[in-house]
């Protein structure tokens, strides 16, 4: 009889599948080579062994008791999209990242970037059947086709939480607590991680303030959303290519590098609607006790087109990482799918950056600890 035909677990990823046990060079030579498999998952994605699949089970459990305890409901949708869906503005960065296709019925489709408009989506669809606020949160997966970089993948797992139908300011109040909250629950505090706060607005003013076209608007925010990632010289550049004149430049350079809110109501002066959504929303911080962790940032725009007014995005201290998460209202989205306009306000909290932020996650009942300074390889400890 011949012997059982078995499968070897192989050390290195390009190690090819194992042949029978009937190695004689005239067997040998007339049987093809096996195809080598590559055992990685592809470029920027991730797999998630029984260690890393508890790390993610507790970080989502986070996410759900967060949401919860504010009296969010979950929600899901497909990570197939039509493409459609998520094409907006030329220029957008996040339209260069898709991964998009023709599926077999030759409808163009895409794994999501993003969560927004397909909560949007949601929101149109049910219509009158819910009534507003609405506060929903949901876990899913976004893909995006981008150089990758420490904490920044192509394929991650993100929360968002959204308002529908709250008066602007005080969803935003409300959905920085939730943040708030998730970082205690994780053990980071103040001292490690802040939380950014601007306005478009801000900008909108600026450009009012040289008379830039309104539709250059959106341009204007990709490019100066990547302050911090390219030099000044490079934003001045790109701004400048826009058709924007030297001194709006300087102007929309200098007020972007306000970190005090006085300074900007200096120059902007108090009447500017911007001004107040913030002045208020820190008074907001202030009666609900998390003054310490926010601080203004004339400079937080966000990239996406569909914000319209406050936005945020928390960073951890030491400057070592991108944004944690980040988000903002969005008051216009619906109405960019045929429908009324309806107040809204949400972000997005990936999990890739903020492993690298929180200590690691304590021992618990609800999984098992995996020891690794035990006998030889691992042994499981069941609390």
């Amino acid at each position: 009889l011949r012997p059982a035909r078995r499968l070897l677990c192989v050390a290195s990823p390009t190690a090819a599948l194992a042949t029978d046990g009937d190695s004689s060079p005239a067997s040998s030579a007339s049987m093809a080579q096996p195809a080598v498999v590559d055992v990685n998952p592809p470029r920027g994605t991730r797999d998630f062994p029984p260690e890393e699949m508890r790390l993610r089970s507790w970080l989502f459990d986070n996410f759900r008791e967060v949401s919860r305890s504010m009296a969010f409901e979950e929600v899901d949708f497909p990570v197939l999209e039509s493409e459609a869906l998520f094409i907006r503005k030329a220029g957008e960065e996040i339209t260069q990242q898709l991964y998009n296709f023709e599926d077999k019925g030759g409808r163009r489709v895409v794994l999501r970037p993003e969560i927004t408009p397909s909560l949007a989506r949601l929101v149109i669809k049910q219509g009158k059947s819910v009534s507003l606020p609405l506060k929903w949160f949901t876990i899913g997966q976004c893909w995006r086709y981008e150089r990758m970089t420490r904490g920044r993948r192509r394929e991650h797992y993100q929360w968002n939480m959204d308002i529908f139908g709250m008066p602007k300011v005080r969803a935003e109040a409300e959905l920085i607590q939730a943040i708030v909250l998730l970082f205690e629950r994780l053990g980071i505090t103040s001292s490690d991680v802040g939380i950014r706060l601007s306005s478009r607005k801000v900008l909108q003013a600026v450009l009012d303030m040289y008379s830039v076209p309104q539709h250059l608007f959106t341009q204007v925010c990709v490019i100066v959303d990547k302050l911090g990632k390219l030099s000044r010289e490079e934003i001045e550049k790109e701004l400048i290519s826009t058709g924007l004149s030297s001194e709006a430049v300087q102007g929309i350079i200098e007020v972007l590098s306000l970190k005090s809110l006085s300074k900007l109501e200096e120059v902007l002066g108090s009447g500017v609607e911007a001004v107040a959504d913030l002045k208020k929303l820190f008074s907001l911080a202030e009666q609900y006790g998390y003054a310490d962790w926010i601080c203004f940032d004339a400079s937080v725009v966000r990239g996406l087109a569909y914000y319209t007014g406050i936005v945020f995005e928390a960073f951890d201290r030491e400057g070592e990482l991108r944004a944690i998460c980040g988000g903002g209202r969005y008051d216009r989205l619906l109405s960019t799918f045929g429908t009324e306009d309806v107040p809204a306000c949400g972000f997005g909290f990936g999990d890739a950056v903020i492993v690298e932020v929180c200590p690691p996650p304590p021992s618990s009942g609800s999984f098992s600890r995996v020891e690794r300074r035990k006998l030889l390889g691992r042994r499981l400890k069941f609390l």
